[in-house]
């Protein structure tokens, strides 16, 4: 693997089963009961047992190891099993590092998961509060006497700098968000189903904090979601559609922090997204007119914008009228804005959906899906295509 030729990963491992649990605000039982739930699911769909699982791979900050989950979903003997670091960031890495364990034969079958009370334990949202100190945690150490001791604040600073340098208004943002709920009305898991917004909601919507409004911010939720990875040649002998790994790429920019790299030479792009998508883009041979479907990490909706952009599907400061445009369709399960904030692994569930036909939203004949993890901290990013 490398940033700077293509790598040969594609086409090898499919995503071949989606499972989740409900999507609430109090799950009312334990993060390991609801990984074991959603990783049974996935199994499930796949048409697989817990007898053909020999992988994991899940997040740093899930609460629940691989080898605690395999124990309680009655998976036996393991050859593989890895974690991903930097929260949301994290998501397509999954995915990647599952691909590349069945690609080079060190397991057969691989289960990623993600599963938090996000809503009724741990709040993200609060910030850096009770949190245990950190080498790469000292960064904070520069912005928290300013007042930045939230993500929302961490983002406020970009998001300000990106309507000033464009000469944008807040309400910009806004496209998104609209986008994000019109899909999630009619997606019957999702949270907030039959609830869409307009901009005049999102501009009525109360400060978070400027230029950052309550309705350009994810949820907090409750929930598990599980995806499994195998083969692309015994993926055709399972009942679903697989959804090949066309492409995968994590990447980390110059200066790179978590959520506050405010010492790069600008602050209106997502230089992290842009190692991702020159991967993604130079390993697939693939180009943005060839994407049928976008799910762009939506913790916050100024940065889709800025991944838009950092992908190529506009220029600089034009992400909005991009979304505004329908010129791809975009989070088409909710987004984290709508469905689930889920660390981007529902996401992925939803581009898997797409390529197999089955989205409640569906985009009709699409057959290449691009998915986004976290961004302003290390990320990464997928491609999942049709078989053949």
């Amino acid at each position: 693997m490398s940033i700077r030729r293509p790598d040969t990963l594609g086409g090898k491992a499919a995503v071949v089963g989606i499972g989740a649990t409900e999507f609430s605000k109090n799950s009312g039982r334990s993060e390991l009961k609801l990984a074991v739930e959603a990783v049974g699911a996935a199994l499930d769909d796949a048409g697989l047992t817990p007898a053909d699982v020999d992988g994991f791979v899940t997040f740093t900050m899930d609460t629940s190891p691989e080898i605690t989950v395999a124990q309680a979903a009655g998976i036996g003997e393991l050859s593989f099993f890895s974690r991903i670091h930097y929260g949301g960031g994290a998501a397509c890495a999954t995915v990647q590092q599952a691909a590349l364990a069945v690609a080079s034969g060190v397991a057969d079958v691989v289960v990623c998961y993600r599963a938090f009370n996000e809503r009724s334990g741990r709040r993200f949202g609060s910030g850096v509060q009770r949190r245990e100190p950190t080498a790469e945690g000292a960064a904070l150490g520069w912005n928290l006497p300013s007042g930045l001791l939230t993500p929302a604040s961490w983002v406020a600073m970009a998001a300000q700098r990106y309507l000033h340098t464009y000469g944008l208004e807040p309400e910009v943002f806004g496209q998104v968000a609209v986008v994000d709920r019109r899909h999630a009305a009619r997606n019957p898991a999702a949270y907030f189903h039959g609830q869409p917004i307009t901009l005049a909601d999102h501009a009525a919507s109360r400060w978070i904090v400027e230029p950052l409004r309550l309705l350009d911010c994810c949820q907090e939720t409750d929930g598990g979601q599980a995806l499994v990875v195998t083969s692309v040649e015994r993926a055709r002998d399972l009942p679903r559609p697989p959804a090949v790994v066309v492409a995968a790429a994590q990447g980390a920019g110059r200066s790179q922090e978590q959520m506050t790299s405010f010492y790069r030479d600008g602050l209106t792009g997502l230089p992290e997204t842009g190692v991702v998508a020159r991967q993604l883009w130079r390993s697939s041979g693939l180009a943005p007119a060839d994407i049928d479907v976008g799910i762009l990490y939506d913790h916050f909706t100024p940065f889709v914008l800025m991944q838009l952009e950092e992908f190529g599907f506009c220029g600089p400061g034009e992400g909005g009228a991009f979304v505004a445009a329908d010129a791809l369709p975009l989070n088409t399960h909710g987004g984290q804005l709508g469905e689930a904030y889920l660390h981007g692994m529902n996401g992925i569930a939803e581009a898997v959906r797409q390529i197999r036909g089955t989205s409640v939203n569906q985009v009709a004949g699409a057959a290449r899906s691009l998915v986004t993890a976290g961004t302003g901290v290390p990320t990464s990013g997928l491609i999942l295509g049709a078989d053949g």
